[in-house]
């Protein structure tokens, strides 16, 4: 798919998304656009495989239920799921006329049959509850229930509308870039309070590439991501994983629901097998999933784990237990540092549980309070320079991330590296303007990566011993290394005077040219 391509994808299915969500916030209404995307999407990727499987002339779609029956626990086993042929999209929408009075609760069932195919298999908690925050009966699609199978009416013929054969490429990378695209636009037309689970494409992208950068002599690799949110970065780093010949699995964790559900229907969407990628529900903090081995016996629910590669977006800012809790000043992941992050600020317990499990290089977005306020967080800054972890901090552009104008940071970990310096990049001023947001286009991504890996001082890079950092109170803002240029304090009154100054000098100037035409004449 070309770019004229995609960018006409793009304005399709926006304008589809924003037509049908009438009086309904557009919020509240995401959930229904992309989750009978996501339902198409695995119908017509369920058909295409079994009828690829069964070869010319076969139709799974025409096929009777009962019969279809046979295959079910080969197919559950290969795909994660089964879907009936009298169940699939197009034989939903081949139908829709005739049942549009009770299109809801025909929807509901064939949701509930598509999860319970899991049930007592491998995939089952992949697939668990992906349909539930689709409420097909909610007051929000209509006050009643006319009007909501409607509207429900209108979002299934609107999805089929979407015609995905003329943009060339395969239903996966054409329905997981629909399904991102539409997630980027309703988390900046929802402000703060979408935006915080959708990590933009480019600011992904950037970290997928520095966490890659140097993974040469990986075959396979574990990849996680502590406060995963809709998975945008583990989509971008386990593309960049396959970019390598990296066979990459995914695991991720993510305290709200809704988000959560969102991350593994864009795992399917993105054509991560349910085999590949392990996203659970729940606080990292407090009751993380995923544990290194050696401490995972203190619960039984926790996965033995630990991460060759971490990419995150933590939330900013945000309250936690801390050492109100005497469970959490003995936790392995905090106790190494002698203290916690304190309780109004709980972002560098983020990093410090991503340290922990970290096997090679982390990247994290951080927002830039950390890297230089006092007390407990100082020490935590200490703890991470005197161990040599911390490989390098790059300054972003304000203004990247839905819902908030914050210049953040990005801090890269490396477990193993190969000198005692930090790097310091200044890449504020490196991005290109957009109508809603700046963003970092191709060439800005490749620019950072070259100073990252050059690795040299230069006039917005400053390679900096651990030592010189620890000294100046474990600061890890670039600012503190790197000359800024002050803005100029301009004098209005001045400029006027000087505008002037020079109008009355060029109408002086006009006045002499026209008395010297008029000489020559």
């Amino acid at each position: 798919m070309n770019v004229a391509e995609r960018k006409a994808l793009h304005s399709t299915i926006w304008k589809i998304a924003d037509e049908l969500r009438g009086s309904v916030d557009g919020w509240d209404f995401k959930q229904y656009v992309l989750g009978v995307l996501f339902y198409r999407f695995i119908s017509e990727s369920l058909e295409s495989y079994i009828n690829e499987a069964e070869g010319a002339g076969f139709a799974y779609a025409e096929l009777s239920d009962d019969k279809a029956k046979d295959a079910k626990d080969e197919i559950v086993r290969q795909k994660g799921f089964f879907i009936l042929p009298s169940e699939l999209f197009s034989n939903i929408i081949k139908n829709l006329d005739k049942h549009e009075e009770n299109i809801n609760e025909i929807l509901k069932s064939v949701f509930k049959n598509i999860e319970n195919s899991a049930k007592n298999k491998a995939s089952a908690e992949d697939i668990k509850g992906l349909f539930d925050d689709i409420d097909l009966n909610s007051n929000r699609l209509g006050a009643n229930t006319l009007a909501r199978n409607k509207n429900i009416s209108k979002v299934l013929k609107a999805i089929n509308d979407i015609d995905f054969a003329s943009y060339g490429d395969t239903i996966n990378d054409i329905a997981g870039d629909a399904y991102e695209y539409l997630m980027s636009m309703y988390a900046s037309n929802a402000g703060k309070s979408g935006g915080e689970f959708f990590t933009p494409a480019s600011v992904s992208e950037l970290l997928a590439h520095l966490v890659l950068n140097g993974a040469k002599d990986y075959k396979s690799a574990t990849i996680y991501d502590p406060a995963c949110g809709s998975g945008s970065l583990l989509i971008k780093a386990h593309k960049q994983a396959q970019s390598k010949g990296i066979k990459a699995q995914m695991h991720g964790q993510e305290l709200n629901i809704t988000t959560y559900n969102l991350c593994r229907i864009n795992m399917f969407l993105h054509n991560v097998g349910y085999e590949n990628f392990s996203i659970t529900n729940g606080d990292t903090l407090t009751e993380p999933k995923f544990m290194r081995a050696d401490d995972s016996a203190i619960k039984l629910d926790i996965k033995e784990f630990s991460a060759d590669f971490v990419v995150s977006n933590p939330p900013y800012s945000t309250s936690w237990e801390g050492d109100n809790s005497e469970v959490l000043v003995a936790d392995p992941r905090y106790s190494p540092a002698g203290k916690l992050a304190p309780k109004s600020y709980s972002d560098l317990a983020f990093i410090m549980h991503s340290l922990y499990l970290l096997k090679d290089t982390g990247a994290i977005v951080c927002f830039p309070g950390i890297m230089y306020r006092g007390g407990a967080e100082k020490t935590i800054r200490e703890y991470m320079l005197k161990n040599n972890f911390i490989d390098c901090v790059i300054a972003l552009p304000e203004n990247l991330f839905f819902g908030t104008s914050i210049a953040t940071c990005i801090m890269v970990l490396k477990k193993n590296k190969n000198d005692e310096n930090i790097l310091f990049i200044n890449a504020s001023g490196i991005f290109e303007k957009e109508p809603n947001n700046n963003i970092l286009s191709e060439a800005n991504i490749a620019s950072i990566l070259e100073l990252y890996t050059k690795r040299q001082s230069n006039e917005i890079c400053a390679l900096i011993p651990n030592e010189q950092v620890l000294e100046n109170s474990a600061n890890l803002s670039p600012s503190a290394y790197l000359a800024t240029t002050k803005a100029e304090i301009l004098d209005i009154n001045e400029i006027n005077t000087e505008l002037k100054s020079c109008l009355d000098e060029q109408k002086i100037l006009r006045e002499k040219i026209e008395q010297i035409l008029k000489e020559l004449e």
